[in-house]
């Protein structure tokens, strides 16, 4: 397995957040969510980078490469939650653990968020929290790199 490190992936239109319905998604940034996990991580000595597009092919990209630069992987990948199987055998394909993290509770949203086609491939969800939620991502990746 490479390095005690994190990476932290987000996906499309997740480069609003700030802006974009704050009544959903908060007030904090990518750059906000990004330093939490920083903040919990830097406590146990683990790097963290970070990845944002709007591109499946450049997150699916950043996930493959993650197999040889990073331990873990936090990801809320926004809509392709819902329907990237590209995605989902990306995340297959990495052995180390993965924790998808979503600021809303896709669940109490409309229809088509409720099924996630990357759950299965991930270590677990954390969903419907703001940005706690990255911060017991980050708890938890720290947990499983041991």
């Amino acid at each position: 397995m490479p390095a005690r490190s994190i990476l932290v992936v987000h996906g499309p239109n997740l480069n609003l957040l700030g802006e974009r319905e704050p009544a959903t998604y908060g007030t904090d940034t990518v750059d906000d969510h990004v330093e939490r996990v920083r903040a919990v991580a830097s406590q146990s000595g683990i790097a963290v980078d970070s990845f944002l597009s709007n591109s499946e092919s450049e997150i699916v990209s950043a996930v493959q490469g993650a197999r040889t630069a990073h331990g873990a992987i936090i990801i809320n990948a926004g809509a392709l939650t819902h329907y990237s199987w590209a995605l989902h055998d990306a995340l297959r394909a990495f052995d180390g653990p993965k924790i998808e993290v979503h600021i809303s509770n896709p669940g109490a949203r409309e229809g088509f968020r409720h099924t996630s086609v990357i759950a299965p491939v991930v270590n677990g969800t954390i969903a419907g929290f703001g940005g706690l939620g990255y911060e017991v991502a980050a708890h938890t990746a720290v947990a499983l790199l041991g």
